[in-house]
């Protein structure tokens, strides 16, 4: 039985050996932690998440990433099992306790029989690998990205991506402080207070984005100086520059919100908190990735009402990410144009996002099955989720810059919407929504479910 070597035990490259091994196939897992570590991971654990606890919405009708989710569970992914498994209140989002959630993955990689886990790094893949899955993710190393580099004489592609600061709730003053989500929706717990929140008035805000923009701030390698941020992780000092309204209407925008200490003055900004861990020890403070030296950090997150004698579990911090030019390298199949032994799974091809990286490791792995088991390939419906993110990154447009990108409504093939043109236009978005979604999961589970990949 010919072996599959999967480099990187992330997110993709768990799928990835999971679907493989749960068809039947062999597979050597490379993991270069802890022997070798990156900027960003604390801990050995296989599909360690590093910047967020969120999966983003799991609202199936409304929202792409939704849809996305759902069509990993059809898919029966070992990632989105054990994320609901492990997932804590977070309104209308699938959040999950990152260290029970990395715990249980890698348990249940270490005891599959047809996985076998080898930490060691991976520099470059042998002449004698015939069937090869480069999984590496954002935080490639820099041995194996120079490799790729040399062998196939295409430029990678960089950008920075921040972490938010994680606080001890039991720290959070809440007599300052209260929890609600906005406009009170109802999260899958059923609850409407997944979110705690810190209010500013105008005078509060506008010293907190002030002292953002004065902060001293990482300093760059030469080497990073040109390399661009990702549009929806910027860093909280990056908005700020932008405009001084820009983080009210951002990730501080008091709308749907109401101060239960102060009924009669509506807050002018919020800064919003969501649980980190199942046991609600652990918050993170929603959408303050950031890049401001540590020192600098502790004085002005203090500043937010409610934060005043905060203690910090996590400072927030920057690290490169990595993707290739998947347009330019990659068939539709995921495998190198020139080198069919090899397919590539996850961020490093250029989605971005957990969830994402996730869809692109399960298919990776069906489709490294298919090859080894000499099944026929259909293409995945343009109408589905996974389908519109595999055109994305295996388009042959020419595309001239190739960008990161999130699941979204726009990549979707459109939908015929002439029988509701006349309705208001809130209703008709939320009902091309409902369409999208209700056509997405239909074809989805049509093509899932055929003999094609081997699930009957």
């Amino acid at each position: 039985m010919p072996i599959v070597h999967i480099i990187g035990g992330g997110l993709a490259g768990c799928e990835a050996a999971w679907q493989l091994a749960n068809r039947g196939n062999n597979v050597n897992l490379y993991e270069m932690r802890p022997k070798i570590t990156t900027a960003a991971h604390k801990t050995s654990n296989l599909a360690e998440l590093v910047c967020s606890n969120s999966f983003r919405s799991d609202e199936v009708k409304a929202n792409a990433v939704g849809i996305l989710h759902e069509e990993l569970r059809i898919s029966k992914s070992l990632i989105m099992s054990i994320a609901d498994k492990f997932k804590v209140p977070a309104g209308s989002a699938l959040a999950v306790d990152r260290e029970l959630f990395s715990n249980e993955i890698t348990k249940c990689i270490t005891a599959h029989q047809n996985i076998k886990i080898i930490n060691k790094e991976v520099t470059s893949v042998p002449d004698d690998w015939e069937n090869v899955i480069v999984a590496t993710g954002p935080l490639t190393s820099e041995n194996l990205s120079n490799y790729m580099l040399n062998k196939h004489n295409k430029d990678s592609l960089y950008f920075f991506d921040a972490i938010a600061p994680i606080v001890y709730k039991e720290s959070i003053d809440m007599s300052i402080a209260w929890e609600q989500s906005r406009y009170d929706k109802i999260g899958p717990t059923g609850s409407t207070n997944d979110y705690i929140n810190c209010p500013m008035n105008m005078e509060q805000y506008n010293k907190f984005v002030n002292d953002l923009i004065d902060a001293d701030s990482t300093i760059f390698h030469e080497w990073e100086l040109e390399t661009p941020y990702f549009d929806s992780c910027l860093p909280i000092e990056v908005i700020a520059k932008s405009g001084i309204e820009t983080l009210r209407h951002g990730p501080m925008k008091p709308f749907g919100l109401n101060n239960i200490h102060n009924a009669k003055e509506e807050p002018y900004a919020v800064v919003q908190l969501r649980q980190d861990d199942m046991a609600g020890v652990l918050y993170n403070m929603v959408g303050f990735q950031t890049k401001i030296k540590y020192s600098n950090q502790t004085d002005i997150f203090s500043q937010i009402p409610g934060l005043e004698n905060v203690k910090f579990a996590r400072l927030g911090g920057i690290h490169r990410n990595t993707y290739i030019n998947s347009p330019a390298l990659l068939n539709y199949n995921l495998s190198l144009i020139g080198d069919e032994r090899i397919k590539f799974a996850g961020q490093i091809t250029g989605v971005e996002g957990y969830v994402e990286s996730t869809a692109i490791g399960l298919m990776a792995g069906i489709f490294m099955s298919n090859k080894l088991n000499h099944k026929i390939e259909n293409e995945i419906p343009s109408t589905t989720a996974i389908g519109s993110l595999l055109r994305y990154i295996t388009r042959k447009d020419e595309v001239k810059n190739f960008q990161p990108m999130n699941i979204n409504f726009g990549l979707f093939e459109t939908v015929d919407i002439k029988n509701i043109r006349k309705l208001p236009k809130k209703i008709r978005d939320k009902k091309k929504k409902e369409m999208l979604s209700e056509r997405a999961l239909h074809d989805y589970k049509n093509w899932f479910n055929g003999t094609l990949y081997g699930m009957n």
